[in-house]
């Protein structure tokens, strides 16, 4: 049951000047989908017709960027570990993605899993190898082949893999988990920049947002997919005979589309998420292998290093541009690329890890998402790395000109220097398949729920749409592979990531606006509900109950049952409610009192609306919540097992408190306290942020099941 509605509230049905194609209320976003799809396809076309020309155009605009812009990546993916660093360890490291009364959707031990699955990619095994001994053979700066050159090359695979990148992930996870979970957008980018151009998020300015974001990501994609085809090529050659081309690596892209579709068709998300946990698995006994084989004492001692100078170091890494002297194909290959590549898949895993961390805090998701991934990818490189090293330094020069002129051979190469090398090798290229598999459907899944309009933030879009994207990323994959292999993935990526750069500052931006209405919500409690009595005696804080203490005693050991709920609700709450809001019509406000039937309780959901024009209307809900009787609790004083409460929610969520038992003048009293507050905040709002649009996440919790605003 609804009544009236506020002009500025976000609303999830399709904007008049967005079309749709398809029925129902997942519809498919025109512009995003056909824009992006046309574009994927004709870039497609054209490197496939003219390959020679389309690598020209490629270099052409690589060596724009890196000559002109090359800066620009640097200092900008600086910035976005800064303000990510800035929001969880500033006062806004205590907002939660969700509702301020959510509660994690899962424990820490699954959520550390899943986050630690995150880290896995089939690049790993391609770069652990051939990231080091390049940068060894080769270094950016200083002579090749020495003890520094050593100590720098595990480092410098570490700083393409380390905090800066998973800041990018974090920052888009954050993005998408705050707007989509506590303000009930959709879970898309455009979400993000409500705070700047409100409702114009539905339409052509959002459309395009989403549109750079698909883009970017395919391209992301792509070059995984690129990578993974190479090396299970050789893979196949290493173990079976089976000859290295084009062709082998266009068939390999044809299974990979085959079985995205089958997963999309079939809808087997939940073996595709048993495969990732099976990844994590393997991937972990294939690093165990090298270790102990090569010598655990060793490598734990360089890990130890490697660490140690990845955090004394970054500070000067970060922003080295190399301007006196510029190894510009290093930068082209290494940093340059790995950071466009972070900022293309930033929209997918950010996705990922926003639906899997709904009711944590800000501060708790940066630093778990900044941690537990990359204590992994640090361990697993610092393993193959130094191991790879200790072969090349040993005088084994064969295997290393091998690893940096052929990533997916150098892999290969360094389990062939121990013994059970089918064991290892099988097993590496069983786990680079899984990789490659679940990347590419989940990659096609994402890419479909953002060319689509979805009615919740964790539905997904229809089966054709992930069918169609799979088949555009194998397409764009086997197009750049003609081209010229994953070289021309990675120039690609560099040009794609760039448009999307400038994208993440503006959502930066917006997210930075939404989370100062935050502080204005915490100051305006400061200012109108103070803790103490002593500070303002005519208004008691939230949950405080007056009179005799007693009576307080009392209520406090009391569990009642729903008949007393009842008579709470008939004789109490009702009436207070009704009370306030005809005493506010009295004063020229539209107040209304709602009720909503609870599928679960034979109590009803009370809510007094108050519209505020253009501003955040203030909403005041009691909701019945049905808990278990503790343990402590006498038998004398409770009715059953279970008891009931009458639970106070505001716009913000759940406030954490009981007003069951109070008497109607408390509960009115109470009202009245979160009312000036929100006039408060309202005032506060106004003076600081003139014209900023409030995202209307109020009205959200009558228009939701319980469920689904809890």
């Amino acid at each position: 049951m609804t009544t009236g509605g506020d002009p500025h509230r976000p609303a999830v049905q399709a904007d008049p000047g967005t079309d749709e194609l398809g029925p129902g209320d997942r519809g498919v976003k025109r512009l995003v989908f056909l824009g992006s799809g046309t574009l994927i396809v004709a870039l497609s076309i054209w490197a496939i017709v003219t390959p020679t020309g389309a690598e020209n155009a490629i270099g052409t605009a690589v060596s724009w960027i890196s000559s002109g812009l090359g800066w620009y990546y640097f200092l900008a993916a600086t910035l976005y570990l800064l303000f990510v660093l800035f929001v969880a360890l500033s006062r806004y490291g205590r907002v939660k993605l969700g509702p301020q009364h959510a509660t994690p959707d899962y424990g820490v031990f699954a959520w550390a899993a899943m986050l630690f699955a995150a880290g896995i990619g089939i690049d790993l095994m391609f770069f652990s190898v051939a990231g080091p001994v390049t940068h060894y053979l080769s270094p950016p700066s200083g002579d090749p082949a020495t003890l520094e050159a050593a100590r720098q090359a595990v480092v410098w695979t570490l700083f393409h893999y380390g905090i800066t990148g998973w800041a990018m992930y974090a920052l888009m996870g954050m993005v998408l988990g705050y707007f989509a979970f506590r303000y009930r957008l959709p879970l898309a980018i455009r979400s993000a920049l409500y705070p700047l151009i409100g409702r114009r998020i539905h339409g052509r300015v959002g459309d395009t947002v989403d549109l750079a974001a698909i883009i970017g990501t395919i391209f992301g994609i792509s070059v995984s997919l690129g990578i993974g085809v190479v090396q299970l090529n050789y893979g196949l050659l290493f173990l079976f005979g089976i000859p290295e081309g084009v062709a082998a690596q266009l068939g390999l892209v044809g299974v990979a589309v085959v079985m995205a579709t089958v997963s999309a068709v079939a809808g087997v998300d939940r073996g595709i998420r048993r495969l990732s946990q099976l990844n994590v698995i393997l991937a972990i006994v294939l690093m165990l292998y090298v270790l102990v084989l090569q010598g655990p004492a060793q490598l734990l001692e360089a890990l130890v290093l490697n660490i140690g100078d990845y955090v004394s170091r970054f500070p000067s890494m970060t922003l080295n541009t190399f301007a006196y002297d510029q190894p510009v194909e290093w930068l082209n290959n290494w940093t340059l690329f790995f950071w466009a590549w972070w900022i293309a898949w930033a929209p997918f895993v950010g996705l990922f890890l926003a639906r899997i961390s709904r009711g944590r805090t800000l501060r708790e998701f940066v630093a778990a998402t900044l941690i537990i991934p990359f204590l992994f990818t640090a361990t697993f490189l610092s393993v193959l790395g130094n191991s790879a090293l200790d072969t090349v330094r040993r005088g084994d020069l064969a295997f290393g000109l091998t690893a940096m002129n052929s990533p997916e051979q150098g892999f290969y190469g360094l389990l062939d220097q121990y013994p059970g090398v089918l064991f290892s090798a099988g097993l590496a290229t069983f786990v680079g398949l899984l990789l490659y598999v679940t990347s590419a459907d989940s990659g096609a899944l994402v890419m479909a729920n953002l060319s689509s309009r979805l009615p919740t933030p964790i539905s997904d879009a229809k089966p054709w749409l992930r069918v169609f994207w799979a088949l555009a990323t194998g397409l764009l994959t086997m197009a750049m592979l003609i081209v010229g292999g994953v070289d021309a993935l990675t120039s690609a990526t560099i040009i794609m990531g760039l448009p999307f750069s400038f994208v993440i500052f503006a959502i930066i931006w917006g997210l930075y606006k939404a989370l100062r209405v935050e502080r204005f919500r915490d100051d305006a409690l400061r200012t109108t509900l103070p803790s103490s009595l002593s500070e303002r005696t005519t208004v008691p804080p939230p949950g405080h109950v007056t009179g005799s203490w007693r009576n307080r005693v009392r209520r406090m050991l009391s569990y009642p049952g729903r008949r007393t709920a009842h008579r709470f609700v008939d004789d109490v709450a009702r009436p207070a409610l009704h009370e306030v809001a005809g005493e506010l019509r009295e004063q020229g406000l539209d107040a209304t009192v709602t009720e909503e039937p609870d599928e679960h309780i034979d109590l009803p959901h009370l809510t007094l609306r108050v519209p505020m024009g253009p501003e955040q209307g203030f909403n005041y809900r009691l909701r019945p919540r049905e808990k278990q009787t503790p343990a402590f609790a006498m038998r004398s004083v409770a009715e059953a097992d279970t008891y009931l409460r009458m639970e106070v929610f505001l716009p913000e969520g759940g406030q954490g408190y009981d007003v069951l038992g109070y008497t109607r003048e408390q509960v009115i009293a109470d009202v009245l306290d979160q009312y000036e507050r929100h006039l408060e905040f309202l005032r506060m709002h106004r003076e600081v942020e003139p014209g900023q649009v409030l995202p209307d996440h109020a009205s959200r919790h009558s228009d939701a099941p319980p469920e689904e605003s809890g």
